[in-house]
């Protein structure tokens, strides 16, 4: 078992996940400019399509780009498959689509030999990078610099919290919805509110719990991934992310009495959804933990499109304690590393 003498509070991950605010203020100061320069170049020539590309946390954030920007705009986005290229070594026919490739380091092999391809083949190339010396940033034909400074937890928060809201930039910045743009400059402010929200129900909740189920839907959907994800590295506990439409396709077979489920709800029509699923849950005896603002998990009312980020910010901070309670030093997962260069 790790060595857990180090004093809770004092851990990179809840510091790092603690600077998400500054890291996205500083995200807006660098990149406004290329935004806005970047949403005139897709109006006048839009794409014909786009593709995500991305391992882990950032893809995470990928799929919460991808229903950014199909409900924005109305475009379809597909999430490449970097295998096809460092597995197969496919060379793609010509093609009109935008690329947007997310990372933290920029460094995995299977995500440069993919975007070096798309690239190739016509691409334009988008990237979002947290390490602006990095092979991948060198391949963008517009780089978007996270910003969000070192991070050294294993666990990433801010990089993942500094992309998703920088997927929500470029989205809104392309689509001209000056409420949303408007709504990101609040945003910093409310990452440092949502962060002191007080998560400890899940805490307890969780803190003998082997196994659960996390629910959301439309723009919270990313966000159920990246807390499963969480619970895994830090906590040693087995979570799965779920949709509320996918999950009565069969999972929810298996809830029982006292089985948790950790439920995100947004104030629009997906969040109705997930509240009727937690409803259906919590029939059938579930242990049902919903963060909306009349569940046992608050949260801040917010645009709908970014409630999801401020709802994993407040899930970090519950997560790293979690991980305390359960015996374990959340900045040293087995087996894990920071960088992660899959082939």
């Amino acid at each position: 078992m790790p060595d857990v003498s180090v004093e809770q509070g004092c851990s990179a991950m809840r510091r790092e996940a603690g600077e998400s605010g500054p890291s996205f203020a500083r995200f807006l100061d660098r990149n406004a400019d290329t935004l806005r320069r970047l949403g005139e170049r897709l109006r006048a020539d839009p794409p014909a399509f786009v593709v995500t590309c991305a391992r882990g946390s950032s893809d995470h954030a990928a799929t919460y780009g991808k229903y950014l920007i199909e409900t924005l705009l109305g475009l379809p986005v597909a999430s490449a498959a970097p295998s096809v290229t460092s597995v197969f070594a496919t060379e793609f026919q010509q093609t009109g689509a935008l690329l947007i490739a997310i990372s933290q380091s920029g460094r995995s092999p299977d995500l440069l030999s993919t975007v070096e391809r798309y690239k190739r083949a016509g691409a334009y190339v988008v990237v979002l990078v947290n390490d602006e010396t990095s092979p991948l940033a060198a391949m963008a034909d517009t780089l978007l610099p996270l910003c969000a400074g070192a991070e050294t937890s294993v666990a990433a928060t801010k990089s993942f919290i500094t992309s998703i809201a920088g997927l929500a930039a470029l989205a809104a910045y392309w689509s001209e919805d000056e409420a949303l743009v408007e709504a990101l400059h609040a945003l910093p402010a409310q990452l440092e509110q949502a962060y002191a929200l007080d998560w400890t129900p899940m805490v307890e909740a969780l803190a003998d719990a082997r196994n659960l189920f996390i629910v959301g839907r439309g723009y919270g959907l990313s966000v159920t991934q990246e807390a499963a994800l969480k619970l895994k590295e830090t906590c040693g506990l087995h979570a799965e992310g779920f949709s509320s439409a996918e999950v009565r396709h069969g999972p929810m077979a298996i809830v029982h009495n006292g089985f948790p489920v950790l439920a995100f709800a947004t104030s629009d029509r997906s969040g109705d959804d997930v509240r009727q699923a937690a409803a259906e849950f919590a029939e059938r005896g579930a242990h049902v933990l919903l963060a909306d603002p009349s569940g046992r998990l608050p949260v801040l009312a917010a645009h709908a499109v970014l409630e999801p980020i401020l709802m994993i910010q407040s899930f970090y901070g519950a997560a790293e304690k979690l991980a305390w309670s359960r015996g374990l030093d959340p900045d040293q997962p087995p087996f894990l590393r920071k960088v992660t260069e899959t082939r």
